[in-house]
């Protein structure tokens, strides 16, 4: 039986056989050293003439999804309603202004007192 291969799967393959074969790995097809010598002992080439006559012992295994039968099923989302958004930002809210509070938030008079010490002195 001859698989039909992906062009992904085809690539792997050479890539893998022509590897095997610059390792010095044994060909398994007979080659002339003449037909050799016209691709130059190009490994991927080699690989490809081994590929095309099916005689390299691999097999790709291609799982398929299960069938289903019957109808298909919609899964149940919870809907969220206004009051509970409503309910989580006003605790996201509180958690800021917590957070704030204890960060001490810098205030307008604060600033304005730095500004003045940081000047330049003038003597």
């Amino acid at each position: 039986m001859v698989q039909i291969f992906t062009k992904y799967e085809r690539a792997r393959i050479l890539g893998a056989r022509a590897l095997q074969i610059a390792m010095n790995a044994p060909l398994l097809v007979k080659i002339s050293k003449d037909d050799l010598e016209k691709i130059n002992f190009d490994a991927l080439k080699i690989a490809e003439v081994e590929l095309e006559s099916d005689v390299l012992p691999i097999s790709i295994n291609k799982p398929m999804p299960k069938k289903r039968e019957g109808p298909l099923k919609r899964l149940k989302t919870p809907l969220s309603s206004d009051k509970k958004k409503e309910e989580s930002e006003e605790k996201l809210e509180k958690e800021i202004i917590e957070e704030g509070e204890i960060m001490e938030l810098a205030q307008p008079e604060d600033e304005m007192e730095d500004s003045g010490d940081s000047g330049s002195d003038e003597e």
